[in-house]
């Protein structure tokens, strides 16, 4: 959550002269708002259709897919990514993500009515849960700069990949 994955996946798009899909505005495309409907029909259901929406975009031309935090932690999703495409996981310096997430992340349902020390703390406990799946990611990157510097970088590495 915070880590720029949106703000990054269309820099890099752009970049690399690709379409840019964020899963989250697909679901939103699908069943409105996310807050307001995770917190009426839970987390559990939304991860299904996460999980819906994320195979079918899995099937589309090759494009650059910014996932939810969440996403690559539910089912087989990391897997299905892995065989996809290249995963890449943007590590960002911990602190600078709960500053971002005190900023802009009231919209998160997972962070949802949270400041301070209990924001923190949750975010520490979902950051824990997910690291073995981020870790799983062919590419980390370390992402504490300027999304066009990120994402050329990335475009670099995925480049070299591909020779």
């Amino acid at each position: 959550m915070c880590s720029g994955k949106s703000r990054i996946g269309r820099e890099l798009a752009a970049m690399m002269d690709l379409r840019h899909i964020d899963i989250d505005r697909v679901i939103e495309q699908r069943i409105g708002p996310i807050l307001p409907w995770v917190q009426k029909n839970g987390e559990e259901t939304f991860r299904v259709i996460e999980r819906t929406v994320l195979r079918e975009l899995l099937d589309y031309e090759k494009a650059v897919i910014s996932a939810g935090g969440g996403t690559p932690c539910d089912g087989d999703n990391m897997e299905r990514m892995l065989a996809a495409g290249t995963v890449v996981y943007l590590d960002v310096p911990f602190d600078l993500l709960v500053q971002r997430c005190e900023q802009k992340g009231g919209d998160r349902p997972l962070l949802s009515g949270l400041k301070g020390d209990a924001l923190r703390q949750r975010m520490e406990e979902l950051l824990n849960a997910r690291l073995p799946f981020y870790t799983r990611a062919q590419m980390r990157i370390r992402a504490n700069e300027d999304a066009h510097v990120i994402a050329a970088r990335i475009m670099q590495a995925v480049e070299g990949q591909d020779r």
